[in-house]
């Protein structure tokens, strides 16, 4: 690790205040600090959201179908009078009434998920950082400990060849 160049210091440096600016991220949240991540919706997003809701379910999409179809039905059998004949313009002038005023509301909910999106991707991010800056730190740890062991067994090696060495002489001296 000597051999390391100056800028791997200086990002060595930047990887630990990294570390220590997301420790303290962490411990605001445990302490019950947790940051404003959820702002109350203000009226326009609650009714975005709730046209973007509504008109993306199950529940629309039939409904909307039935009276198509009992429009369709009404004006092609005659049983009342005809109010919107054969090509439909009333019909198409609703459904291009409904589309024009409901993309805005739509629009608008999605840019907000979008946000929401953006906000929970950085924190990811962030996660991930950090677990990757955990991990490099475990494993320096693991460097440093196997280091440790290795040259502990260098010493214990050299203690022995000592020590045989040494009855190795005496053997010799006494014969």
């Amino acid at each position: 690790m000597a051999s390391e160049s100056p800028q791997s210091h200086r990002l060595h440096d930047e990887e630990r205040a990294l570390l220590h600016q997301l420790r303290e991220q962490r411990r605001k949240l445990r302490g019950g600090k947790a940051p404003d991540l959820a702002a109350p919706l203000t009226a326009g997003q609650r009714i975005a959201d709730l046209v973007a809701a509504t008109m993306g379910s199950w529940r629309f999409i039939i409904v909307q179908s039935s009276i198509l179809l009992a429009w369709l039905a009404l004006n092609v059998t005659a049983w009342i009078q005809h109010w919107d004949p054969y090509p439909f313009i009333l019909l198409n002038l609703a459904l291009s009434f409904q589309a024009a005023y409901a993309a805005p509301f739509i629009m608008m909910s999605q840019n907000r998920q979008q946000d929401i999106d953006r906000k929970d991707a950085a924190a990811d991010y962030q996660i991930n950082i950090k677990a990757e800056l955990e991990i490099e730190l475990l494993h320096q740890k693991l460097d440093e400990l196997r280091e440790k062991e290795v040259l502990a067994l260098t010493a214990a090696v050299k203690d022995l060849t000592a020590l045989l060495e040494a009855r190795g002489k005496a053997s010799a001296q006494m014969r």
